[in-house]
């Protein structure tokens, strides 16, 4: 049941119509407290926030959450009950955004850190939060260059 009170900011239909591309809709149970970890430590522009619904853009990319309480009758719910697990197996990926920076964001805000920052193999430098829902964010840069003489070193 939606529980938002007033206007939205603009019709369901205008703002899905509008919709490009790939995006990523999120339920959470909290809309305010996965608003706040995404604005606050991952640095994603906020869009428009109710009880119901938040709309996010990184990159040029929409990020949605749901609350869970406005999908009632929704298949995706038996799924998402209370202390289920949810986005196991999903690494959802924020590009251009420093690792180090969110994590210590993060970490101040007594949010998980799976993974603290280093440099992979793959060429980036990324670290693995968990937000608020129980997602796996993992905010990348590419990592510094490799030195000549440590080209074939192995990471740690």
């Amino acid at each position: 049941m939606k529980q938002r009170e007033g206007e939205p900011w603009m019709s369901a239909d205008a703002y899905g119509r509008g919709l490009a591309g790939f995006g990523v809709n999120l339920l959470v149970r909290d809309v305010a407290r996965s608003v706040d970890f995404l604005t606050e430590v991952l640095r994603l522009e906020l869009l428009y926030r109710d009880r119901d619904f938040a709309a996010l853009r990184h990159a040029g990319q929409d990020v949605i959450l749901h609350a869970d309480h406005s999908y009632a009758a929704h298949p995706l719910l038996a799924l998402t009950g209370d202390g289920a697990l949810r986005g196991v197996g999903v690494e959802l990926r924020l590009y251009g955004v420093d690792p180090d920076a969110a994590e210590a964001r993060a970490r101040a805000r007594g949010d998980t850190v799976l993974a603290p920052s280093r440099d992979k193999p793959h060429g980036l430098r990324e670290c693995y939060l968990v937000d608020p829902a129980g997602y796996v964010w993992v905010p990348g840069r590419p990592a510094r260059p490799a030195a000549a003489d440590d080209a074939g070193a192995p990471q740690p």
